[in-house]
């Protein structure tokens, strides 16, 4: 990152840091390396940028890698092949067979599937708790715990956890705070000020903005954390491609301008669901009545473009409505321009199904895109206005 950079508004880090024009076309962008190798003058004479090989490094990648870094407020950052690819080399860094991580009981069910399936079998176990009761995680704490996992918002059902609280926890305790910032992303929150030790992303979804990348990153302050994480990303392998790499770059340059517009539509669409009488619950932080709402307010910037609610009428009117839309596109993942909508307890978090962490089955998740406003309140109030007529 410039020195520089550090003093410049999000906006402005979104567009420059890392992406300096290429220094012998004049590329106003940064290129893409589609390269496996590149040449070393002489045995091990690497050429600047110290480049040998792809898997370990590429230029396209160190340029999203050196944004991500800059946009989160953190020294260091890597880039991955996905998000639970991400999770996995995060794991796999900071624990060690007969360790213990805390999840929270309302977490994305890839990363609760990791956790529940292929953990255990390195040796590993975990806790699920409610991560907005910051005593309950204090009560699961063991002397092995070496990992609080927090998502906030959580996946799918938006709860707000105390970032600092649990920073403060874990240190005590002698473990990690890892934050899966998806959800909020570098533009309405910044975990590592908070105290979070790791910063997680699927930059699938908001960072990348389009729906045409799949990727993940991890972003820390802690240089030693940082080579260790870097050696299990070069052994392992999960890295991205360069064009991959070059998408979420594209998405991340835009990501002040779609985040406010997925906010305004997103309060915009809760609003209108909590007066609706199809509608029994309506979970979005930005709700005054919501019970994350203070702490929200407080940690985060805006509240995110994610809402959750449960129609009246069970998981059958759950389906009718979720068939019914025409603007929003039945389909899994979030954080794109379109708007999405699903049922997490079949789609997403399917896996969580009879486990502690299951998602109630009438459940509705939207991800509310950049749409025009009222074209959405009046997708969602056609298909809300069928189930009467049902």
């Amino acid at each position: 990152m410039a020195d520089d950079s550090a003093r410049w508004g999000f906006e402005t880090r979104a567009i420059h840091a890392g992406q300096q024009p290429d220094p012998r076309t004049g590329s106003v962008i940064v290129p893409i390396y589609a390269t496996s190798t590149f040449v070393q003058d002489g045995v091990g004479g690497v050429r600047d940028g110290g480049y040998e090989y792809s898997r370990t490094s590429n230029p396209t990648r160190t340029a999203l890698e050196e944004a991500l870094a800059a946009l989160e407020g953190g020294r260091h950052a890597l880039a991955f092949a996905s998000g639970m690819a991400a999770a996995d080399v995060a794991l796999r860094t900071m624990t060690r067979p007969g360790d213990h991580v805390i999840l929270g009981d309302d977490a994305y069910g890839g990363t609760f599937r990791l956790l529940d399936k292929v953990m255990p079998l390195w040796g590993v176990e975990h806790t699920s708790t409610s991560l907005s009761d910051v005593d309950a995680v204090r009560r699961a704490i063991r002397p092995n715990t070496k990992v609080i996992w927090c998502e906030s918002p959580t996946n799918p059902l938006l709860g707000i956890a105390d970032i600092a609280a649990l920073s403060e926890v874990a240190k005590l305790a002698g473990a990690r705070l890892v934050v899966d910032n998806t959800f909020a992303t570098p533009y309405l929150q910044s975990p590592l000020g908070l105290g979070a030790d790791v910063v997680l992303h699927s930059t699938t979804k908001y960072l990348g903005g389009h729906s045409d990348v799949v990727g993940g990153a991890l972003v820390t302050a802690l240089p030693e954390l940082y080579q260790r994480t870097k050696f299990l990303q070069n052994a392992v392998g999960a890295v991205p491609g360069p064009f991959d790499c070059w998408l979420a770059l594209r998405g991340i340059k835009t990501l002040a301008l779609r985040m406010r517009a997925h906010c305004h539509n997103a309060m915009r669409l809760a609003l209108f669901l909590a007066e609706r009488p199809e509608v029994v619950e309506v979970r979005y932080p930005g709700l005054p009545a919501d019970p994350g709402h203070e702490l929200a307010a407080r940690q985060m910037r805006g509240f995110g473009g994610m809402v959750s609610f449960r129609p009246a009428g069970g998981v059958s009117a759950a389906r009718l409505v979720v068939e019914r839309t025409r603007v929003f596109t039945l389909a899994e993942s979030l954080g794109g321009i379109e708007s999405l909508i699903e049922l997490p307890g079949v789609m997403t978090h399917a896996s969580v199904s009879g486990t502690e962490a299951e998602v109630p089955d009438d459940l509705v998740r939207l991800s509310v895109g950049v749409e025009h406003p009222d074209d959405l309140v009046a997708d969602l109030r056609q298909a809300l206005e069928g189930l009467f007529r049902e």
